[in-house]
């Protein structure tokens, strides 16, 4: 949920091995451990950052077989599952599951089975049908990141769980549509195909990153669905005390001014990656000071 000001992004790739800061170079789509961050919590995140950081790289780094990949995150669900239990993990990822175990206390396993669900999903992602089974990789890529924060701070209402939901999967989806770029030479497609039918627009048109009115207006569309639901979650941000509530202003005016960008270059993301920049960031703080309920 809480992904910085700079960019909202999604699970597939990190940068190097360092610990979450406030920058661009840190796992995609994770909380940063900034001096926003409580230090009492800050233990926590790392241990949830280097658990998500580690499984990713299963996933997505090296030279594996997709076989082998699968193999290595089943390996790691069990140890997981040995840690949750309290017992003792294989020794191979001792880094990720021996500070994991200090803090399991106050995290939800079941969120960390969600994770693993959604690197699993990656090795053969599917073409999406519609707006809702996008959103369900949502619910388990990104929104287990903003329940786990939530229940570090003590926050488990339902009304402030959904409106995490929507800001999550609204940062998952603003860089689906941001990343087309990065995505298409790589097959990747998040369009729904109900989408691409509705303008006209054929996948593979997408996945070549062809430009056209239809596919502009195509982008035009699901930019409005992702600010949407931005907006729904928005509330959260001004109903949570402290520094939590700040950080997470300037993650939803990070995601908005995403938008406000792929929006100004005419929705031309096929073409070129926008991007927030730390000439931007004067701006978004003074839109994180000014926020209001509707945004």
């Amino acid at each position: 949920m809480y992904s910085g000001p700079v960019t909202p992004v999604k699970p597939h790739r990190y940068p190097g091995d360092r610990e979450p800061s406030l920058s661009v170079d840190h796992y995609e789509n994770f909380p940063v451990a900034s001096w926003l961050c409580p230090p009492s919590l800050r233990p926590a995140v790392v241990a949830i950052y280097h658990f998500a950081r580690t499984a990713d790289d299963l996933a997505d780094e090296g030279d594996s077989s997709t076989a082998e990949r699968r193999q290595a995150l089943r390996d790691y669900r069990a140890d997981l599952a040995a840690t949750v239990a309290g017992q003792a993990p294989s020794p191979r990822w001792a880094r990720v599951f021996t500070p994991l175990a200090r803090e399991m206390h106050r995290l939800q396993p079941r969120l960390l089975h969600d994770l693993l669900d959604a690197f699993e999903q990656d090795l053969a992602p599917p073409r999406y049908r519609d707006r809702d089974h996008l959103l369900d990789y949502c619910r388990r890529s990104a929104n287990p990141v903003g329940r786990l924060l939530l229940g570090l701070y003590g926050v488990s209402d339902a009304v402030s769980l959904q409106r995490s939901d929507a800001i999550c999967s609204a940062l998952q989806l603003i860089n689906f549509w941001q990343d087309f770029s990065r995505d298409g030479p790589n097959g990747r497609l998040y369009v729904p195909q109900a989408d691409l039918d509705r303008h006209g627009v054929m996948s593979e048109d997408v996945l070549a990153c062809r430009d056209s009115a239809a596919a502009r207006a195509l982008i035009q569309a699901l930019c409005s669905w992702a600010r949407a639901l931005m907006l729904e979650g928005a509330p959260l941000a001004l109903t949570l005390p402290g520094r939590v509530g700040w950080e997470l202003r300037l993650v939803v005016q990070g995601g908005l001014a995403i938008l406000d960008k792929i929006a100004a270059g005419g929705y031309d993301s096929l073409l070129r990656r926008p991007a927030v920049t730390g000439l931007d960031v004067p701006r978004l703080a003074w839109r994180a000071l000014t926020m209001r309920a509707k945004s």
